[in-house]
This record gives structure tokens, C-alpha cells and sequence, in this order.
């Protein structure tokens, strides 16, 4: 199975930036389109960012655009976050689809809470 490690969440001021990263534990090429979810207490779970294999295409919720982007590189899938609000605060969770597995994956989540 493939796991995804994310990385990089933790306690900043509202305006503030972070950058998380996910690592799979099998070749990135092995996965096709990504994406960042999030999931904020008592709330379902959306889709904040994905992108495509190629990292061509990408598409954002309406809340964060101009204010996140989302990227890949050989190795890791990122989320930068800039001008961050209290509303931001959630468990942020990267997604992966394989074709080579047949499967969609998910990490295990981190935390990004924003002060106001």
C-alpha cells in the first residue's frame, strides 16, 4: 500500500503563511491527480486544491484563491499558504489517485490551526 506522510502544519497568527508538504512512500509518478482536503471541527471534510499528474492544471475552492497554491515536484506535493485566517483552521489532508494501485489513498492529516 501506498502511504502519504504530510507535513508541516502547526500554530501560526492570522496573515501568516505556511507551507505543508506530502511524501508518498512509493514513486510520485506512481501517482496521477492530487489534491489537498481539509477538515475544520464538527464540518465535512472538502476539497481545498488538486492537481493533475502533469501539475498543469490545478483548481481551488473559491475561499482560497489568490491566497494558496498548490504544487508538485519529483518528489513531494506542497500547499503554500499565505494570509491565513482564523477560518483556515482545520486537519489538512493530501489525497492521492494511482492507476498503477487502482486506488485513491489519504494521509493521516496535519494540523494547521490560525489565531485571531
Amino acid at each position: 500500500q501506498v502511504q502519504l506522510a504530510e507535513s508541516g502544519g502547526g500554530l501560526v497568527q492570522a496573515g501568516g503563511s505556511l507551507r505543508l508538504s506530502c511524501e508518498p512512500s512509493v514513486s510520485i509518478f506512481r501517482l496521477n491527480d492530487m489534491a489537498w482536503y481539509r477538515q475544520a471541527p464538527g464540518k465535512q471534510r472538502e476539497l481545498v486544491a488538486n492537481i493533475t499528474t502533469t501539475g498543469v492544471i490545478t483548481n481551488y475552492i473559491d475561499s482560497v484563491k489568490g491566497r494558496f497554491n498548490i504544487s508538485r515536484d519529483n518528489a513531494k506535493l506542497y500547499l503554500q499558504m499565505n494570509s491565513l485566517k482564523p477560518e483556515d483552521t482545520a486537519v489538512y489532508y493530501c489525497n492521492g489517485e494511482s492507476r498503477w494501485y487502482g486506488k485513491i489513498f489519504w494521509g493521516q492529516g496535519t494540523q494547521v490551526t490560525v489565531s485571531s
